[in-house]
């Protein structure tokens, strides 16, 4: 008899495992999806249209908060953890609520879920969002061009909306953008890549996405695998690098499943070495020494730079930081902290007692947040409440770290400035040694 499972997951690594491994599995029937960390994404079905002849209703998609009542409902035999950037206590206590409820708990690993790529493949991750993986991703890909080479990224899934529509997207131009009704999480992520000229990939089917990405109509002689969260990838690399925060010493061995980006990684970049403190980086370097002593260690920096620094001179300014840096990557400063701090801002000003509708929920939900306004945007209600909110805080100035221009789909209605930040290494080796390494293994003459 085929073995019922749920799927516990968050929009993402949930729906490759699926696609990957259960899909047309008959020693297995996926009975329900759970969902977490992204509001609104609970209360929709896995489409028919994706899930296979096995499914031809679909598969349903409930709350994580349902998993034990659905264990016993369903008759569930395995559940399948499925999202990554989460502390180990944590993986742990889900572990807990499934077996009390009698199931298994499952994991799976990348030789179940990789897919083998006809090009080379570079992978970049990281042990938890937030620590700089895509200034790394851009600055891989900018090296790789100025050999002329043809790189096409694919990033890590953020399927909110239509997922038959979203099955396969290719993103080239800012229209791109607005033709997927890309959310700002996804813009933040996918245009980058296009004002830089390269192409970009996502969606959910992640084979028949590598497939198409193979052979786009650009041309295709690498692939970088963009990674989400501190997830590991979903394609075989050639060559894995994981970028690790000195501000966060210690998360690269506490949380699921950054250490495992850890422990494969080829190459290993220390970032924001030109902010965190001297005890951070030692911390940080100990460890990778102590999983993965046979990575090589690049040394690295994300300066920032400003578009007018008149607007946080001596101004009370409000702080706009990328949305799941601040949620579930618990960072308590990003970008926009370093520059008003660095240019003089008279006062950081709290947000907070200005939210609306679903920003203050946000602050509810992750009350560590502080002083800081995460960029969510998941939807269009979130984004008009991120509008609204921006509007009505009692500020001079907005300083805008995220890594898109904000002002673009939202009308802030104050003078706002953006921030600016690229890897930079620092010394050797560096990732120029690395990829021309790479190039000669990998890229025939």
């Amino acid at each position: 008899m085929a073995r019922n499972v749920i799927i516990i997951g968050a929009a993402g690594r949930d729906f490759h495992n699926f696609n990957t491994y259960f899909r047309n599995n008959d020693a297995y029937r996926v009975k329900a999806f759970t969902a977490a960390q992204i509001p609104d994404i609970d209360g929709r079905k896995y489409p028919p249209e994706l899930a296979g002849k096995l499914y031809p209703d679909g598969i349903p998609i409930h709350a994580e908060e349902e998993l034990t009542g659905l264990i016993k409902e369903l008759n569930i035999d395995e559940c399948v953890f499925s999202y990554s950037d989460v502390p180990y206590g944590k993986v742990m206590a889900v572990s807990a609520v499934v077996n009390s409820a009698g199931a298994n708990f499952v994991l799976l690993g990348g030789k179940e879920t990789m897919i083998k790529s006809t090009k080379p493949v570079i992978a970049v991750g990281a042990v938890r969002t937030g620590c700089g993986k895509s200034q790394t991703s851009r600055r891989i890909i900018e090296i790789l061009m100025q050999e002329g080479l043809k790189v096409v990224a694919i990033r890590h899934p953020m399927p909110y909306g239509d997922l038959v529509a979203q099955k396969v997207q290719r993103f080239a131009t800012l229209n791109d953008l607005e033709k997927h009704n890309c959310t700002v999480e996804e813009m933040e992520e996918y245009e980058p890549h296009v004002v830089r000229g390269n192409v970009i990939y996502a969606g959910v089917d992640y084979e028949a996405i590598l497939r198409e990405a193979e052979n786009d109509p650009d041309g295709c002689d690498i692939i970088l695998w963009d990674g989400g969260n501190n997830d590991f990838p979903f394609y075989k690399p050639d060559l894995m690098v994981t970028v690790v925060d000195p501000h966060r010493p210690g998360h690269e061995l506490e949380y699921y499943p950054g250490e495992v980006t850890l422990r494969m990684a080829d190459v290993v970049v220390i970032n924001k070495m030109d902010s965190a403190d001297g005890a951070g980086i030692d911390a940080v370097r100990a460890n990778i020494e102590l999983v993965n002593p046979g990575a090589v260690v690049i040394d690295g920096a994300s300066p920032i730079q400003v578009e007018d620094v008149n607007v946080i001179r001596g101004k009370r300014v409000l702080v706009i930081e990328d949305g799941p840096t601040l949620t579930h990557g618990e960072m308590k400063i990003g970008a926009g902290v370093v520059a008003a701090r660095k240019f003089g801002a008279r006062e950081l000003v709290d947000p907070r007692p200005f939210a609306v509708g679903k920003l203050a929920k946000t602050f509810e939900i992750y009350p560590e947040i502080g002083v800081l306004l995460p960029a969510m945007g998941y939807g269009e209600e979130q984004l008009k409440d991120l509008e609204t909110t921006i509007n009505n805080t009692d500020c001079d100035s907005v300083v805008i770290g995220t890594p898109i221009d904000l002002s673009r789909i939202v009308n802030i209605k104050k003078p706002s400035t953006r921030v600016f930040y690229d890897l930079q290494e620092i010394g050797n080796p560096n990732l120029s040694d690395i990829l021309e390494d790479f190039m000669e293994k990998h890229i025939p003459e």
